[in-house]
């Protein structure tokens, strides 16, 4: 076996809005083919919480909702927000003055501003909320599942799933780099992307969009998410004739405990 490295905190929200015909909808992205893991992939939204993530939790007045939380938890939820925003331009954020969420146009203009250069690293997300008087509604987050990428393999993240109701009329863009296309589709279509080869989807976040299809809208998925008892799953992966079983703890509420995930690769 390969030796394992450490897992690295990391953090994914699935952004939901009601779509037609009774199902939700949830935002993802085809990550660049250039991207070193899951490149090619649909996904949500996310990546690793990093050390200005930190010390915005140790900036009390740049968040609201997070009082109850572990320091951990909070760097969890504004990894989250910060590459959402970084991904997507959707920003999930107060008014320091008011409390009222930032609207659209205001998410907009922060985004255009200031979106590139996040990204290229030449701005700090503490900065950002700092200079437009924004507080992260970290509240807004509602865990959902929580993945260990399984031992063994040379990239491993510990990754906390978070639902969100997306702001309305914040409909999201990808920022061309590392992520090449964004879509609202709902959990079923990209399930059956996923089936027919349309879309590539990593094991967890196809496991994710099962459990999220039978929920019929947001308001239901995010009242279903705060009555669940996450436990974390870290898959256990044996090679086969026909390829590679991973193996989940069933108590976490994936409809099964072996699945077979094709041909090794």
């Amino acid at each position: 076996m390969a030796e394992t490295s450490a897992s690295r905190p990391a953090s994914t929200i699935l952004l939901l809005r009601d779509g037609a015909a009774r199902e939700i909808e949830v935002f993802m992205m085809v990550r660049h083919h250039q991207i070193e893991f899951n490149s090619g992939a649909l996904v949500f939204p996310g990546g690793s919480v990093d050390a200005g993530d930190k010390e915005i939790v140790a900036r009390a007045d740049l968040y609201s909702g997070g009082e109850s939380l572990s320091e951990a938890d909070r760097g969890f939820r504004i990894a989250a927000i910060r590459e959402t925003f970084e991904e997507s331009g959707i920003l999930l954020a107060r008014s320091k003055d008011t409390g009222a969420p930032i609207d659209a146009k205001r998410a907009g203009e922060i985004a255009d501003a200031h979106r590139v250069a996040l990204n290229e690293h030449k701005i700090s997300f503490l900065k950002i909320l700092d200079d437009n008087g924004l507080q992260l509604a970290l509240d807004t987050l509602v865990p959902y599942a929580h993945w260990i990428t399984p031992e063994g393999m040379p990239k491993r993240f510990d990754t906390w799933f978070f639902l969100a109701a997306a702001p309305p009329d914040q409909l999201g863009a990808h920022d061309g780099r590392e992520s090449t296309d964004s879509i609202w589709i709902s959990p079923r279509e990209a399930v059956e992307g996923g089936e027919s080869g349309r879309f590539k989807l990593p094991f967890p976040t196809t496991r994710n969009l099962i459990r999220l299809a039978k929920q019929g809208s947001v308001s239901a998925a995010l009242e279903h998410a705060r009555g669940l008892s996450i436990v974390t799953v870290m898959p256990v992966m044996t090679k086969t004739e026909t390829g590679r079983q991973l193996r989940i703890p069933r108590e976490a509420g994936y409809d099964g405990e072996v699945f077979e995930v094709g041909a090794v690769g």
